[in-house]
């Protein structure tokens, strides 16, 4: 393939530091680390360390050490902090969008738009007063009263991925920390340098130093942050097997966790729907993002003459996206975020093609080009394609659209709820009936209504069902809060209050 990795001399390159005790704190070359990538030209821009045992030690002591005068500001006072650093995100989005796509490669749009649904979760946060409210009832039996609470946990972690580099840690570390505990994030070593930046401004909008720390590094860093002590809670999202062993290692530590793992959302695209909206939605869905996104439609599911339509459509459209780099004007799908994983997706298109399905569209031979150097493959669209095909049971993780045809709604619900993953599913139709019936039988966890990308904003909670999720709770919203506290239950008796001298009424 096309774009090869270029080497870099790591000595020239900038050094992204890690953020301890609220200050950015650097690592000599000794320790093994990564080259950040910018996707777009396939060239090194800068070298993430990694952290070793100590500088794990320092975060977790610094986080720990912040977190009990922190859980003992007022609600309210957490509030203007996070109003504060609302503020500042607003005036830094584009500096802070423009950061994502050098590192990431998607769109400008596309990362203004990532930066939009963090902040939204930011203010979500700010109402922390009123999340936090507790209930009270005085007088559930004569002079005898019981209320409840919600109290910080401590120490939580975060660990994430690529495709969301700004709104993932967005979807935690506010509301953790507005809920009154110390947070420690780990991103993806791909694109590290936008938490950093993050933390950098919370600092500037009064957070007190160690209530959010950023942490760099591998799988020994993360397993070691997961079992320290002091760690009471941990976030995960990333692929399924990584999601449930994150699950079991929490679990077993006697920590709380959600964990969000991967998708192969479904569209079913009924015969009555508008069927030139439904093609353009479908567009956007599964090539946003060159695809890495667990949100992303990477099956559509036509029924009876749906599919004809559809595919004629599609055939036109698909075709016609500029490809290019994301911060190039009129650009609508930026490169993939590495060469293996270019080159892994691609592989797909063969394999796809042996298992007997339709290449339709193929995303290696774009009409409209992909430049020479970067990470890049064009859209692809499979048509017909069976449920024992591994580009219909993988995530592939990327833009390549599986088409499948069924004649009735009962087969295409049943494809739905037999795939292991439960993410998103949607439903493009004009009847009531079948949008009903969709919302209430599909297996996922957020459902679409002729709406492509079902993505909730931040007042809902956002995560799937099945192998989708491990965990009771989703992430940001009222789940949100409640992951990140603890609900404690008083019940009062004052023997003054002129009844007996002890409980009564049960």
């Amino acid at each position: 393939m096309k774009g090869v990795q270029a080497k870099a001399n790591t000595a020239e390159l900038s050094r992204i530091p890690h953020w301890i005790g609220g200050s950015a704190v650097p690592q000599d070359s000794a320790r093994d680390g990564a080259e950040v990538f910018d996707p777009a030209r396939g060239k090194a821009i800068r070298r993430v360390p990694f952290a070793d045992a100590n500088l794990v030690r320092e975060a977790v002591a610094a986080a720990a050490s912040a977190f009990p005068g922190w859980a003992a500001t007022s609600p309210p006072r957490r509030a203007q902090i996070l109003f504060r650093y609302r503020d500042l995100l607003v005036d830094q989005r584009e500096a802070l969008a423009r950061l994502v796509t050098e590192e990431h490669g998607k769109t400008l749009a596309e990362s203004r738009a990532e930066l939009d649904r963090g902040i939204q979760v930011v203010e979500f946060a700010a109402g922390i007063p009123h999340l936090m409210k507790g209930e009270t009832l005085p007088d559930i039996a004569t002079g005898l009263g019981c209320s409840n609470r919600y109290e910080p946990l401590g120490v939580c972690l975060g660990i994430t991925p690529f495709n969301f580099p700004a709104m993932v840690p967005m979807w935690m570390f506010p509301v953790a920390i507005a809920a009154g505990n110390s947070f420690i994030i780990k991103p993806s070593e791909k694109d590290p340098g936008c938490s950093v930046r993050l933390a950098e401004l919370f600092a500037e909008a009064g957070l007190p130093p160690g209530v959010f720390n950023v942490v760099h590094g591998a799988r020994d860093a993360v397993e070691a942050l997961i079992a320290a002590p002091e760690v009471a809670a941990v976030s995960f999202v990333g692929s399924s097997p990584v999601a449930h062993a994150v699950y079991k290692a929490a679990a077993d530590g006697g920590k709380r966790a959600q964990c969000l793992g991967g998708a192969k959302n479904h569209m079913v695209v009924m015969p009555d729907a508008d069927m030139e909206r439904a093609a353009a939605a479908l567009t956007g869905a599964a090539y946003g993002c060159a695809g890495e996104r667990c949100m992303s439609i990477s099956v559509a599911v036509a029924v009876g003459e749906a599919g004809v339509r559809l595919m004629d459509r599609l055939k036109e459209q698909v075709p016609r996206l500029s490809v290019g780099p994301g911060a190039e004007q009129g650009i609508e799908m930026g490169p993939l975020i590495t060469a293996e994983h270019r080159d892994k997706v691609a592989r797909y298109l063969e394999t796809g093609v042996q298992e007997g399905a339709e290449l339709v569209v193929d995303g290696r031979k774009h009409p409209g080009g992909v430049p020479e150097t970067g990470f890049f493959l064009g859209p692809s669209v499979f048509d017909r394609v069976k449920t024992d095909m591994s580009i219909y049971r993988d995530e592939i993780f990327g833009p390549v659209l599986c088409v499948m045809r069924v004649d009735t709604l009962d087969e295409a619900m049943e494809i739905v709820n037999g795939h292991d993953y439960a993410n998103g599913g949607a439903i493009f139709t004009r009847s009531g009936a079948a949008a009903d019936r969709f919302s209430r039988e599909a297996a996922p966890g957020m459902i679409g209504i002729n709406v492509p990308v079902p993505a909730p904003t931040a007042y809902y909670g956002f995560g799937g069902n099945k192998q989708s999720l491990f965990g009771p709770l989703h992430i940001h919203g009222k789940d949100g809060v409640r992951f990140y506290t603890r609900m404690k239950t008083i019940t009062s008796h004052w023997p003054d209050t002129g009844g007996d001298d002890g409980p009564s009424g049960f």
